[in-house]
Formats: structure tokens, C-alpha cells, sequence
């Protein structure tokens, strides 16, 4: 909604401040009179909740929240407040305090690396084709310049509306597939017929579908990484997006030899990373990852034809995470994140206006010891479920 509302109706106007200003200096003082008050945003923005309580600040973390509850004229007892303050303490003991995570802790666990180098791949396919039609509208009808960018522009409005419509009920994974694909479909098209309007039509419609595709893509990869490297890998990720931009002025060019050229370059591309988006997990409606082992299960239990207003399209398993927990709830299973095993397991009984932990006799230790050294782990409902 704020690409929506903001974004888009202004690069709508972009071309235009451009061709009244008449002059490249003005029309840059304009440009960087509107970044500047992005710089507002610095102050008026709260820090991610889910961040802070990785990096240890959990107080500053709980005051945000409870800014948030104020807002949203929720009522949450001091209780949950003191347990929720408890759980992260334990979290972060467990799981953060003296370890260092970097871009390279991503590649050391298997599954999280093919989805770290398919995520690259993708997102620089998808800038690729995104930035290409942006420039393509320049060369689509060199006469109206100004006319057919500020239409091509105008397509960011409907694409950014679908996307809040679609994305929470189809998924991430099919709907940046479905995009990406038309958007090389359409390119196709366009590149392989002869009506100068159709062709605009056609590369028109390619730029609407990349404009989908796009907005999709900026939210799917901070959900698939897990939250110790999310800000690292998703950055490493637009980076090289914008390494990928690059490519696209030659592509570009190619309009000087043959418009065909430059549209199944587009066309091809897209359909590539369409085809690549399918074998990345789905997130929508999952548990999203907090740690690395988090992170390296994800999505292992998925199937590639999952669609998530179909069913679950999961794989069986004998291991329900929804009623069963070990340790925390954010698991540490390897030995880079190691964890005590005198952790037990809480079978979690559901009451109308409870949930009630109970221990598996089978899993209790009979040593007083080790029974004193117990750490319990609780699965609450929402301070609002009743």
C-alpha cells in the first residue's frame, strides 16, 4: 500500500517534473528535495521488535510492543509481559549470547544455502527484467517519450493493489512464479509481432506483471531467511540486485539493432526466473525461521506443487511442531548452536482459556540433580484468544 500510494503516482509525475523544469540541475534539486525527507523516517519508525531481542535489548523490545498494545487498545497482563520477558531472556541466553553471526553462517547449513544462491539468482532476475522494462519505455515509442513512461509508470498502481489482494491468499512462492512468467511471456509476445501498438500493448502488459513480481520479491526473502542474518542476507540479496541492474542499459541497447532482441532478452529471463521461484519453500501461513537450524528446515516438509488455498501440500510427518516442543521455541538442533539436553520435551493440552504444559513421564530424568536443572518451555495463546 505505500508503494501504492506514494511511489508509483509520483514516478507517474516524474517525466513530467522533468519536462516543465527544463533543465537537469532543477529537476535534480527537486529529486533530492523528496529523498531528503525520507530521512524522516529514521525518527518516526520503531526498531524491529524481533531484532532487538536478538541483539539482547529485550527491555527496549517490550517497550515497543507495549506502545503497540496501547495503540491497538489491547489489554495484556503484567504476568504475560514478565513470562514473555523470561522467554526472550532464555532465547537469547540460548541461542545468541557469545556467538557472531555473518553472511558466511548462511552457507555453512546445506538447505539454507540453496535457498541463500536460488534467492540471489531470483532477485537478480527479477531486478533485471524489472529495471529493463523501466528503461525499454524510453525506446518503445521514441516520439512520446514522456507520454509512455508516465503509462508504464501508471501500471505500478494496479500491479501494487493486486499484490496486497493475491499475496496472502495465494502465497508468495506461485504468485511470484505466475508474475515473473507472464511478465517474460508478454515479452515474448511483443517481440514476436509486427503492430507498433501492439507491441507497445504487449511490453506494456510485460511491465505490469514485472511490477508484481517485484514488489513480491522484496518482502519473500526477509521471510525465508531466519532473523539472526535476515538483515545481512536480505542486503547481500539487493546488492547484488543492483549489480544485476547493471546489465540492463546493454540490454537496452540491443533496441539500436533490433527491438525483437532487447524484448527476448526480457522474455527469456523472465520465464527463467518464473520456472526458479518454485523451488523456494512457501511462507505463507508457516512458522517463519528464527534460527540458522530453523532456517536449514524450513520448508522441508513442502512439496513443489504446494499451494496454500489448496491444502496444506505437505510431506506426512511423525513430529508435530504445533503440539510439540523441544527447548525453546526457537530449536537449536546443531552442534554450532549447541544446547543443554537436559531441556525436556512439554506436551501442550489446549483448554478453552488455558494451555496447560504437562511433562511426558518417559522423558523425565529421575536424577534430583539434573530435575533441578530443568528448563520448562510454554506455548501460550495470544493475550487476546479467550
Amino acid at each position: 500500500m505505500s508503494l501504492a500510494m506514494f511511489y508509483s503516482p509520483f514516478t507517474v509525475l516524474m517525466p513530467w517534473l522533468a519536462f516543465y523544469s527544463g533543465d537537469w540541475r532543477k529537476f535534480s534539486g527537486l529529486y533530492g528535495l523528496a529523498v531528503g525527507f525520507g530521512l524522516i523516517g529514521f525518527c518516526v519508525l520503531p526498531e524491529s521488535a524481533r531484532w532487538l531481542v536478538s541483539v539482547g535489548k529485550i527491555d527496549n523490545a517490550i517497550e515497543i510492543l507495549q506502545r503497540v498494545a496501547r495503540r491497538n487498545r489491547r489489554q495484556v497482563s503484567r504476568l504475560k509481559w514478565q513470562t514473555f520477558r523470561e522467554s526472550c531472556e532464555q532465547f537469547y541466553r540460548e541461542e545468541i549470547e557469545g556467538r557472531h553471526f555473518t553472511i558466511a553462517s548462511i552457507f555453512k547449513r546445506s538447505r539454507l544455502a540453496r535457498y541463500m544462491v536460488l534467492m540471489i539468482i531470483i532477485w537478480m532476475t527479477i531486478s533485471l527484467v524489472y529495471d529493463g522494462h523501466v528503461r525499454a519505455a524510453s525506446v518503445l515509442d521514441r516520439e512520446n517519450i514522456f507520454a509512455v513512461f508516465s503509462i508504464a509508470c501508471a501500471t505500478e498502481i494496479p500491479g501494487d493493489l493486486i499484490v496486497t489482494i493475491t499475496l496472502d491468499r495465494f502465497g508468495r512462492r506461485w504468485c511470484a512464479c505466475i508474475s515473473t512468467a507472464l511478465s517474460g511471456g508478454f515479452s515474448l509476445l511483443a517481440a514476436n509481432i509486427d503492430n507498433p501498438i501492439w507491441v507497445l500493448a504487449a511490453a506494456l502488459a510485460g511491465r505490469f506483471f514485472a511490477n508484481i513480481s517485484y514488489n513480491i520479491g522484496l518482502q519473500w526473502a526477509a521471510e525465508v531467511l531466519p532473523t539472526v542474518v535476515r538483515a545481512q542476507g536480505v542486503s547481500f540479496i539487493h546488492t547484488l540486485g543492483f549489480v544485476a541492474m547493471l546489465l540492463s542499459p546493454p540490454i537496452i541497447y540491443m533496441s539500436h539493432l533490433s527491438i525483437a532482441l532487447m524484448l527476448n532478452t526480457l522474455g527469456v529471463l523472465g520465464i527463467l526466473g518464473g520456472l526458479l521461484a518454485l523451488f523456494l519453500p512457501e511462507t505463507l501461513h508457516q512458522d517463519l525461521p528464527q534460527t540458522l537450524s530453523d532456517g536449514n528446515q524450513f520448508g522441508k516438509d513442502q512439496r513443489i506443487w504446494h499451494f496454500p488455498c489448496c491444502g496444506a501440500g505437505s510431506r506426512p510427518s511423525h513430529l508435530n511442531k504445533h503440539d510439540w516442543h523441544q527447548g525453546s521455541s526457537l530449536r537449536t538442533l546443531s552442534k554450532d548452536e549447541y544446547r543443554s539436553r537436559k531441556l525436556h520435551r512439554v506436551a501442550v493440552v489446549k483448554t478453552r482459556r488455558r494451555t496447560t504444559p504437562i511433562v511426558l513421564p518417559s522423558m523425565v530424568s529421575d536424577d534430583s540433580t539434573i530435575m533441578e536443572k530443568l528448563q520448562k518451555s510454554y506455548r501460550f495463546l495470544p493475550p487476546y484468544a479467550k
